[in-house]
């Protein structure tokens, strides 16, 4: 049997059975079709199926390889199930950009998603920093129209997520990967149209690439930087070289960059990490006040410009590799264009409920 079995009115029926059938086309290496990964989700979210078989499928996705074509259908299927905060790019202050990293890659870096944008990252240091990240809907547009900025907490805009959160945390002890570990960037409900996305495997950067085309993205750069550990990094790096597949104009183009031949100095990984919560937001601040240079400041730089670029500010960083340096680029677009570096003082402003104030630097 392919797929699994319905009812005359086409409502899935026996779904524990249903979704062991699909486990066994895995398990014989057979790639499912969208209505197939359409029917998997339904299963995989509903209380009628026990973790045990919902574990069995997830692990035998990840075991025979996700292709683009089943990350897609995840996606497209769980974003049926957000809640939408009707985000309208037109009413938005600049082009939208979400700049994220799926994690996994085991090195305890410093927050740079976050430290780059704010868009994204790691709840428990925005919380450190005093920065609501349970905004609803309306204040959330509020905040992009007024800053430029918003987070999106997975839990609040993805319910469905909780009738998996137990079975996901029991294969996480057990250091089982699945589908999960990768989908994070590729679900925010806002939608953007271009995005910045960092992989822990370098094999995902072509696959995210076909999805994000599949999903009908203006531009995105997805990476996967190696450490001088010849460790994996979810981000632009500056202690190796980095992966880039590029997905401009429908098409997808792949290089290797490398910050050192645009005059960034490399570090080491140990020169990256970062610490708890605390020390997390600390650096963080100290980097936005200018009080940090060197390696972090340099990924930061590296990771924005990146972001720049697949935001259309700058065409200067193309893939051509130009000799020009990215912190002096990123530097150069912040004084044209007047941005606002907002310290995290007007981010936790957002809401009414949040003191704050308002700085701009330079």
């Amino acid at each position: 049997m392919d797929t699994p079995d319905r009812s005359p009115d086409g409502v899935i029926w026996a779904p524990g059975l249903a979704l062991t059938t699909l486990t066994e086309k895995l398990r014989n290496e057979l790639d499912l079709n969208s209505a197939e990964i359409g029917d998997a989700v339904t299963l995989l979210l509903t209380s009628e199926v026990d973790d045990q078989t919902k574990a069995e499928f997830l692990t035998a996705l990840h075991d025979k390889g996700e292709t683009a074509e089943e990350i897609a259908a995840f996606v497209r299927a769980l974003m049926k199930r957000a809640v939408d905060p009707m985000v309208d790019p037109a009413e938005m202050p600049g082009p939208m950009i979400d700049v994220c990293g799926t994690g996994g890659d085991g090195l305890d870096l410093f927050n740079v998603s976050t430290t780059v944008a704010f868009g994204c990252g790691s709840a428990d240091v925005l919380e450190q920093l005093g920065v609501p990240i349970d905004l609803p809907p309306e204040q959330l547009r509020e905040s992009l129209k007024r800053h430029g900025l918003g987070f999106l907490f997975a839990r609040q805009y993805h319910p469905a997520f909780r009738a998996l959160a137990e079975m996901r945390q029991r294969l996480a002890q057990q250091n089982v990967r699945t589908i999960f570990n990768a989908l994070g960037p590729l679900l925010n409900p806002a939608r953007p149209s271009r995005q910045l996305i960092g992989v822990f495997d370098p094999r995902l950067t072509g696959i995210f690439a076909e999805v994000l085309r599949e999903l009908r993205h203006e531009r995105a750069w997805i990476v996967h930087g190696l450490g001088d550990n010849e460790a994996g990094i979810d981000d632009i790096s500056v202690s190796g070289a980095t992966t880039v597949a590029d997905l401009a104009d429908d098409k997808i183009t792949s290089a290797i960059l490398d910050v050192s031949w645009l005059g960034i100095p490399r570090a080491p990984v140990g020169e990256l990490q970062g610490g708890d919560a605390r020390e997390n937001a600390a650096t963080i601040e100290k980097i936005l006040a200018g009080k940090i240079s060197h390696a972090k400041r340099d990924m930061t730089i590296a990771n924005a410009a990146g972001g720049f670029v697949v935001a259309g500010l700058s065409d200067a960083l193309a893939l051509q590799l130009s000799r020009e340096s990215f912190a002096i680029r990123a530097v150069q677009i912040f004084e044209q264009r007047d941005y606002e570096l907002v310290t995290i003082d007007l981010f936790a402003a957002a809401t009414p409920s949040f003191g704050g104030s308002i700085q701009r630097h330079r």
